[in-house]
């Protein structure tokens, strides 16, 4: 009988010791911190100006602290026009939609020229599963980082003889050490485990082995990161296979984009993966992987365009302007939209416009 009294008695008192629910303190800001910021916006070519408008809404609805600057780029300039890249020079950030490469012919990347112009030699690609989206596989949390500035990207060229082109692929010690270098950073400061160097060093042992030399050196300055390596076409048959056994992955710049893609493709579609590019000084952030993807004519014209990858890619960017709180209400909010599954585009099996997105997005916002 004693019993029954004492054992509700302990409830409560135990009950009564239990921390209440609080918010974390996310960071401590300095004065000045909430000052909005400038962002260069390039809405660019075919969905771009859809999704780039989606998270203008966004930004709005939650009065984040950041303002744009927009400049009219496309795909068939010749180049980038100067003052774009001064814009970026002193905002130091950039958000943009898809720029339309041509192929062939002598027009050069609009994309590639502005990597090269601001040194954005790091390329991060998130790709994660999304609760409530199925795919294949599950656990998949990966990141490809991806020297950006040189490699098969070189742009180095030329007709040797008529029917003979020869390319160069460019691979140096300094472009090769800095990307490993973020790679093993970006674990360290992100709890991550393991960093995982893809690689051709079988065949080109000159160019590929001197990319695997640098990776080694500075993986010894990183003793608690696990670091492994493998090569590119095994790379892709575990991706398709065993896709959660990867964590960080760091390449040369033409295995990036191929494996970027690949492990977008296995955790939920390109339309749902952010990214970015980051220099020393400068940081553009835009559709993670085939950014210069910029729709078919049928969805721009439908404005069915999924507007989820820019949107959190602009959370990155938040992030990247020390605006964490308001990254975390967007991310929280897109993922909730993803996770009640009532809004998708066409590409997660659903028949929703971008603007029916926006407004769920918006609707979930904290």
């Amino acid at each position: 009988m004693a019993r029954r009294h004492i054992i509700p008695l302990l409830n409560r008192l135990t009950s009564s010791t239990r921390l209440p629910l609080t918010r974390s303190v996310t960071y401590m800001p300095r004065p000045g911190d909430g000052a909005p910021r400038a962002v260069t916006l390039i809405p660019g070519d075919g969905v771009g100006p859809l999704v780039t408008n989606a998270v203008e809404q966004v930004m709005e609805a939650m009065h984040a602290p950041v303002f744009f600057e927009k400049y009219d780029v496309h795909g068939d300039l010749s180049k980038v026009p100067q003052e774009v890249i001064e814009s970026i020079k002193k905002n130091k950030v950039c958000l943009k939609g898809g720029l339309r490469t041509p192929v062939g012919g002598g027009v050069s990347s609009l994309n590639v020229q502005l990597r090269k112009e601001l040194d954005l030699y790091a390329s991060l690609v998130h790709c994660f599963n999304l609760p409530g989206l199925p795919t294949r596989h599950e656990n998949v949390d990966i990141v490809v980082i991806r020297e950006n500035t040189e490699g098969e990207y070189s742009g180095l060229e030329h007709e040797v003889v008529p029917g003979v082109v020869e390319s160069l692929k460019v691979i140096t010690k300094f472009c090769s050490e800095r990307i490993a270098q973020y790679a093993f950073e970006y674990a360290y400061l992100n709890n991550r485990k393991k960093v995982t160097a893809v690689h051709k060093a079988n065949i080109m042992k000159l160019a590929d082995g001197l990319f695997l030399e640098s990776c080694r050196e500075v993986a010894t300055k990183y003793p608690s990161i696990k670091y492994n390596e493998i090569i590119v076409d095994n790379c892709c048959m575990q991706l398709v296979s065993k896709p959660e056994q990867f964590d960080v992955m760091v390449t040369p710049n033409l295995y990036g984009n191929l494996v970027a893609n690949t492990a977008a493709g296995i955790a939920g579609g390109t339309g749902v993966m952010p990214g970015g590019n980051a220099g020393a000084d400068h940081a553009v952030f835009e559709q993670g992987a085939s950014a210069g993807n910029v729709g078919k004519d049928k969805i721009v014209q439908q404005k069915k365009a999924n507007p989820v990858a820019l949107l959190l890619s602009s959370a990155m960017m938040l992030r990247h302007l020390q605006f964490p709180s308001f990254a975390d209400r967007l991310e929280t909010a897109v993922k909730r939209v993803i996770y009640e599954g009532k809004y998708r585009t066409k590409d997660l099996g659903g028949d929703s416009t971008t603007q029916e997105v926006v407004d769920a997005v918006i609707a979930n916002l904290d």
